[in-house]
């Protein structure tokens, strides 16, 4: 076996040719202990000391290292250390030019074997401009994110045409996604008009037709980037008052977002092209060389909000921030200065912390779960919200509040498993950089968010980071926190009650069963697309399909809304099933994780039983296909009586005899038939909802 020599720690150390990256963790570890440190890089086991690590005993090889490992262990057929050397190296890369090579090296394994994700989909970049950099620097930012990606690029400027044929290359590829990566001259407005609303109405509805073409011909879902607005104007300051082009582009991108159905998402490029800063933005030179649109070093912010907005789309945004409390929601520390001794309010830096929790709870009411992960005592950790005047966070903010002394990956695998949500869906921001580096060397899952030293750049730097992203806003995202909260205290009824049945029974559960409506629509799509554990077949049908589906007599499609004595959960399942002949055939099945083992499965199975036999089924079919996610559900349709009737690889197929066994009956919950959802209950969801 070949050796290479490669810096760790303090020393240089001879390792294997193409080592995983663990494997120099474990290097790491054992420098660490001949130093007389207990850091340990095992997962499984709690950090007992993390001295040493702001001082290097943490080092990895940099880019340009782990992209010639990438690169090697690709050439040797070791494709698995390969990718993992690539998730390693693309973090690091600094400047476009490395971005592009770290592009290119996934371009080469990918034409080998796609790497494992959270999950696939098949991307069509349709662009006005040049995009074949663009395009590649969003497939790496996606890999990033977890997702792989098969991408499909439109000639130069043939967006329309490629929409508009539909015997076009992009229709035969079958995209899932669409991407509309359109700049400010793709408008057909004039320099000056008379009747700017006129104008603006007809170009709207130019955009609206290509949607629904990629809705109806490739029942994909779209991410439309608007318009970033050119600052240079010949009107100048004029140029916002009259009916210039500045002004209907400005309108335009306004009533694209307002009107747009649920099934398109945004990039908001005139928002990305500000905060970037439109002078660096634009640079006149490579539009001229090479019809790009945008400026090389802006690609990179471009496409990871592009890969985010795709990640959201899919159902893989992150779902909780968790807070440490001391010098991150306030300065000082708790337990030696007091109350009033904190740094909150009343000053340049106290005020810093009270915006920066003004930023947290407009996460919170989009649906972002806060929870606190601090090394504190618990007493201690509560005050400064039961009691300071400028805390603009309460204790009810939190979906789970942790102080101990703890460290924090242990206390982070405790958030994550109160809040049945894995590893990936947390975010930590701490101002700590040795407690920082800790976590994303023992939970490489968990997104870390580097903190500058000034309180006053906190804001700017949890905003820069795009992996929160939403595209959906709907009643229930605004409730989640008191969802979640409702979910702890069940499992807190669960551990006094004597029994499963008294526990279920002392829950009070009550459903609404019903087909699929206008209101409900965005928020079954939404659960759709984000739903993993609980997903029987991994099958995304996106709202094109589903609305569609639902016009087709052939289809049962349930929806189920639950609530118990701890609040209102929402829509937490779905079911679909084709009728084939004389047996209903579970086409999609999907229920949050919120509600697992509340019989709510067996609700919905009695539902379905009813609603198949209605039709005359004698059978019901379901298949489970398995995931990296969804073992949870490999048995369920065995525990429910079902017949294993096939094995193909894994993907097993059963069936139930409704005539011979009978149809599924639940008796713990009560039915809600009679409590009807009031449409007023979901105002402004089917609008403000952006759903995958």
């Amino acid at each position: 076996m070949r050796l290479f020599s490669v810096r760790v720690g303090r020393t240089s150390q001879r390792m294997p040719l193409c080592p995983r990256p663990g494997r120099i963790a474990q290097h790491r570890q054992d420098n660490a202990t001949e130093r007389g440190l207990t850091l340990t890089l095992r997962r499984s086991v709690p950090v007992a000391d993390t001295r040493g690590v702001e001082h290097g005993v943490l080092q990895t090889p940099g880019f340009d290292r782990s992209l010639e490992l990438a690169a090697g262990c690709r050439e040797r057929g070791h494709l698995e250390e390969a990718y993992s050397w690539l998730r390693q190296a693309a973090p690091s890369a600094d400047g476009l030019l490395d971005r592009q090579a770290a592009a290119l090296e996934l371009a080469r394994l990918r034409a080998v074997a796609k790497p494992a994700a959270r999950r696939h989909a098949r991307v069509a970049v349709a662009g006005s401009y040049t995009t074949t950099q663009l395009a590649r620097l969003v497939g790496l930012a996606a890999f990033q994110a977890g997702i792989d990606v098969e991408l499909y690029e439109s000639q130069y400027g043939q967006y329309s045409q490629d929409l508009l044929d539909p015997g076009s290359a992009l229709y035969a590829f079958r995209p899932e996604v669409v991407v509309l990566a359109v700049h400010e001259g793709a408008l057909q407005l004039p320099a000056l008009s008379d009747q700017p609303e006129a104008e603006v109405d007809t170009e709207l509805r130019r955009w609206q037709q290509l949607w629904s073409l990629a809705r109806e011909r490739a029942a994909a879902r779209v991410i439309q980037h608007t318009f970033a607005i050119p600052p240079a104007q010949p009107l100048g300051h004029l140029a916002g008052r009259l009916g210039s082009r500045y002004a209907m582009g400005q309108r335009l991108n306004a009533r694209m977002m307002r009107d747009a159905p649920a099934d398109v998402a945004f990039v908001d490029c005139d928002r990305l092209a500000s905060w970037y800063g439109k002078r660096a933005w634009f640079d006149d030179r490579y539009w001229y060389l090479t019809k790009q649109a945008l400026a090389p070093d802006a690609l990179w912010l471009l496409a990871t909000h592009t890969a985010a907005v795709l990640a959201a789309t899919l159902g893989l945004a992150r779902k909780c921030v968790v807070l440490d409390l001391d010098g991150t929601l306030w300065g000082g520390v708790i337990g030696e200065d007091g109350v009033s001794g904190i740094a909150l309010g009343g000053g340049p830096a106290g005020d810093a912390y009270a915006s920066f929790q003004s930023f947290l709870l407009g996460l919170k009411h989009k649906g972002i779960l806060l929870a606190v992960a601090s090394k504190n005592n618990d007493a201690d950790a509560r005050l400064p919200f039961q009691q300071h005047p400028d805390m603009r966070l309460h204790l009810d903010d939190f979906a789970v509040f942790k102080a101990s002394w703890a460290d924090k990956a242990t206390t982070l695998r405790v958030i994550a498993g109160e809040l049945g949500l894995g590893l990936d869906s947390l975010v930590l921001v701490d101002d700590n950089p040795a407690e920082r580096a800790l976590v994303r060397e023992l939970l490489p899952e968990v997104e870390v968010i580097d903190l500058p030293a000034d309180p006053a750049g906190y804001v700017r730097a949890l905003a820069d980071y795009p992996g929160l992203e939403t595209v959906a806003l709907t009643e229930e995202d605004a409730r989640r926190t008191d969802q979640y909260r409702a979910r702890r205290e069940a499992a807190q009824l669960a551990q006094s009650a004597g029994s499963l049945k008294e526990f279920h029974r002392g829950l009070q559960m009550s459903a609404r069963v019903a087909p699929f409506d206008d209101f409900h629509l965005p928020r079954i799509a939404q659960l759709i697309a984000k739903t993993n554990q609980f997903n029987l077949t991994g099958r995304r049908r996106g709202l094109p399909e589903l609305d569609a589906l639902r016009q087709e007599a052939a289809y049962i499609h349930l929806s189920l809304t639950l609530r118990d004595r701890f609040g209102d959960h929402g829509l937490v399942g779905v079911l679909i099933a084709r009728q084939e002949d004389d047996a209903a055939v579970i086409d999609t099945w999907a229920m949050s994780c919120r509600v697992i083992g509340r019989t709510v499965e067996a609700e919905m199975l009695k539902h379905l039983c009813q609603a198949a036999a209605a039709r005359g089924c004698r059978r019901l079919r379901g298949t489970y296909v398995p995931t990296t996610r969804n073992q949870l559900v490999k048995d369920l349709f065995a525990s429910f009586g079902f017949q294993l009737v096939g094995d193909q690889d894994g993907t097993t197929t059963w069936e139930y005899d409704l005539v011979r066994q009978g149809p599924i009956q639940n008796d713990v919950i009560a039915d809600w038939a009679k409590a009807e959802l009031a449409p007023a209950a979901f105002a402004g969801e089917r609008a403000a909802a952006l759903a995958e």
